[in-house]
């Protein structure tokens, strides 16, 4: 299995190599190499269809790629074995737009899934648990809600809860701020922040919201859907008036008076 030296890149958290990926001879993004570090707050950015969420299915195992590695902590995500993916995605949350919750289930039984399924804590603990998660992110007293009974940014946060049951290194959102009024986006970013600085971990984010993009980013990627491969990487505040390409420029400064 090939590895990266922990000793060369001490901060480096996710490393993506060489990756291409493609819908059979369709190639949607090829040659991306770029690093996460270790506490980043990482946005995947670019136009409409340019592949920011399939980027996320790969970083996470959804997908394969047709080409490249993604490695965590150093080592080959994409070359490891079914069960040793497994371990790492052990410590990965991920959060779904809608929030990917099940209807059927209460929020605290949506919050004990990954709890009953990864450890050995007994039916009780497992309540105990999705209740400290549910109250981390402001929702203490709805444990026994389906999510129908609950507006979307709180059927958000239920998603949050569930991706941090089982304290995760690294955080994956996709499109967290969508259809979300301007409040609710910015204390979900605040939330977001919170987390990372209380749980230790790296979060990983596709959006396109600018707000959200300035407020919480520190690191990011732009992926290009003409050229179909990353045309910067930086601090989005830096890349917003110092990006090499005037597509960058224009997309950070899309509102801007001229």
């Amino acid at each position: 299995m090939r590895s990266v030296s922990e000793d060369s890149q001490p901060s480096v958290h996710l490393e993506i190599r060489d990756l291409t990926m493609a819908y059979g001879s369709f190639v949607l993004q090829r040659d991306l190499n770029f690093t996460i570090n270790r506490g980043d707050v990482f946005i995947i950015m670019g136009g409409s269809g340019c592949g920011k969420s399939t980027l996320l299915r790969h970083l996470v195992g959804l997908k394969d790629p047709a080409k490249g590695d993604v490695f965590y902590s150093g080592e080959s995500f994409t070359e490891s074995e079914p069960e040793r993916r497994r371990e790492i995605l052990r410590g990965v949350g991920v959060t779904y737009q809608s929030g990917g919750l099940w209807s059927s289930m209460t929020l605290a039984e949506n919050v004990g899934v990954p709890l009953g399924e990864y450890t050995d804590l007994t039916p009780r603990e497992v309540s105990e648990v999705a209740g400290f998660k549910l109250a981390l992110v402001g929702l203490r007293g709805f444990e026994d809600f389906y999510p129908s009974e609950i507006s979307g940014g709180m059927q958000k946060r239920a998603g949050l809860a569930r991706a941090i049951a089982l304290d995760p290194e690294v955080l994956f959102f996709d499109e967290p701020s969508a259809g979300l009024d301007p409040i609710s986006s910015r204390l979900l970013d605040d939330l977001i922040l919170e987390l990372r600085d209380s749980l230790g971990a790296t979060i990983v984010i596709v959006t396109h919201e600018l707000a959200s993009i300035f407020a919480i980013g520190n690191n990011s990627v732009f992926l290009d859907a003409k050229t179909r491969t990353m045309i910067a990487q930086g601090d989005p505040k830096y890349l917003r008036d110092h990006a090499e390409h005037d597509d960058v420029r224009r997309f950070l400064r899309r509102g801007e008076e001229a």
